[in-house]
């Protein structure tokens, strides 16, 4: 064969495989991907702990509903994006049009983000704490410059963003499936609680709702939309329904990875943890059990993928600040005055907090189901909007992605409203 037909015939397979959906969903791969760390930030390994170490595997089946409801808010979310060229927030902030309502509900999703930093903020804390032996009270000021490192990827090509996010869910995902060998879990019991709802307890339920505040995040619904939309910015329809399809797999490949993940956070604390060590009550707690089960190397990987978690969960949590403060205000906002403002709230309450010896643990937890009693600033409005067919043209929801929605959104509603009236009335 000659040089010229070798040349051709490779010129062919490199066209073919440029036309291939796959060479198309890597082009594509990016929003789903940064709105993933969602089901694997340190709030659902606050959660997931408690839960697996507690109950064991009786609360798996929460997080594969809270996963399932997760992956079609955020398919909503993006497609919203794509199939209007604008963000959630944008859309909001025209549709309630007075100050008087824009603001409040802005205040509202920006608790909701700053709850969602307090868990980032904390995960890092505690990984620099037990991973390089760092006191807690200076891991909490060094735990607040992250930002440097954030600021400095977020301000340059924001393809890089996204290749580092593939390179830390690479990490969380892989330490997991190590982390699931090494603890031999009961697989079985795995397939039963996995298909059979059972909550025992007010206690139960307290992680129940923070299973699934730490899974459904408001601000990972707020930011998909805007994540997307860039990637469709003046495009042409032809190329928003290829966008559209291409979202739709994207979701499915990485959110379906990213649940994995979390349902194997609560596969192993149910498999190393309970019963013997039912009342971990803290990370710090986790990995000294872990270590002289399963070995430094366990309890080393545990605190890698924790810390990997904390960083790119951080990331995510600028973005989607920037994006509600943009899209609600109509202000451009300065990232780097924004993030130190916002570590600042954070790096107050919990300085105070260790100086008090208050557990990070119950914090964790204790954010996550505020984060799940806000999830309906951003979920019912999301509803609504992606059932109008004059905002959403040809990609309107079909009926029964409607009825899904609005499942999902009775659901949460009745989570929520379970443990308010439980709390007030044990």
């Amino acid at each position: 064969m000659t040089e010229a037909s070798n040349s051709t015939r490779f010129a062919r397979i490199r066209d073919a495989y440029r036309r291939s959906m796959l060479a198309q969903l890597l082009s594509y791969m990016g929003p789903a991907l940064i709105v993933s760390v969602a089901y694997m930030d340190p709030g659902n390994y606050g959660t997931d702990l408690q839960g697996g170490a507690a109950y064991n595997y009786s609360l798996l089946w929460v997080v594969w509903l809270a996963s399932g409801m997760a992956m079609l808010l955020q398919y909503l979310s993006g497609k919203l994006g794509i199939a209007t060229g604008l963000s959630l927030p944008e859309i909001l902030r025209e549709k309630l049009k007075r100050r008087a309502f824009i603001v409040p509900y802005w205040l509202a999703a920006e608790a909701a983000a700053a709850a969602t930093d307090l868990a980032e903020y904390l995960g890092t804390v505690i990984a620099l704490n037990l991973l390089f032996g760092v006191p807690m009270i200076y891991a909490a000021i060094f735990g607040a410059l992250d930002v440097i490192l954030i600021l400095v990827l977020t301000t340059r090509r924001f393809r890089l963003v996204e290749q580092m996010f593939m390179l830390f869910v690479s990490i969380i995902g892989i330490g997991y499936l190590y982390e699931i060998f090494l603890s031999h879990p009961d697989v079985p019991s795995i397939a039963y609680h996995s298909l059979i709802p059972t909550l025992g307890s007010n206690g139960a339920i307290m992680v129940a709702v923070g299973i699934i505040g730490a899974t459904v995040m408001p601000h990972a619904v707020f930011v998909h939309s805007s994540l997307t939309a860039k990637k469709v910015h003046d495009q042409p329809l032809d190329a928003k329904r290829r966008s559209r399809r291409l979202h739709l797999y994207e979701c499915i490949l990485l959110l379906t990875i990213a649940g994995l993940v979390n349902a194997a956070i609560m596969i192993m604390a149910a498999a190393a943890f309970h019963p013997h060590n039912a009342g971990i009550s803290s990370i710090s707690e986790a990995y000294k059990t872990l270590v002289p089960l399963f070995g430094i190397g366990a309890g080393v990987i545990f605190l890698l993928t924790l810390l990997s978690s904390g960083i790119s969960s951080s990331v995510t949590g600028t973005l989607a600040g920037q994006s509600l403060f943009e899209g609600l205000l109509g202000r451009k906002a300065n990232i780097w005055v924004r993030r130190f403002v916002t570590r600042f709230v954070n790096v107050v309450p919990t300085t105070v907090a260790v100086l008090l010896g208050i557990d990070p643990l119950n914090i964790l937890v204790y954010s996550q189901v505020i984060l799940s009693l806000l999830i309906p600033l951003p979920m019912i409005p999301l509803a609504l909007l992606s059932k109008d067919k004059n905002i959403m043209g040809e990609f309107v929801n079909r009926k029964i992605t409607t009825a899904l929605s609005f499942g999902i959104v009775a659901i949460i509603l009745g989570f929520n409203s379970y443990l308010i009236v439980s709390t007030v009335f044990p």
